[in-house]
């Protein structure tokens, strides 16, 4: 599975009601809050054994699908 998969399935595990395929920004569009963000970054250190640093916890790394799928790939995850 690549990880724009793996990224949408802990996104739909974390808020299953939403409909983040179809959404341009998760923030703006309220489907994410800042609970679900600690929860997906959580989640995305465990999937792919990396380190989310806080400096990195920023509005426009969590904005969309492909913000969140670089930030993942920024830490060597290969797409």
């Amino acid at each position: 599975m690549n990880v724009d998969n793996l990224v949408l399935e802990i996104l739909c595990d974390i808020r299953p009601e939403s409909d983040f395929g179809n959404s341009q920004n998760f923030l703006e569009e309220r489907l994410l809050d800042s609970m679900d963000i600690t929860s997906l970054i959580a989640a995305l250190e465990e999937e792919f054994d990396i380190v989310i640093k806080g400096s990195e916890i920023r509005a426009e790394n969590f904005g969309n699908l492909g913000a969140i799928t670089a930030l993942v790939a920024s830490h060597g995850v290969p797409l």
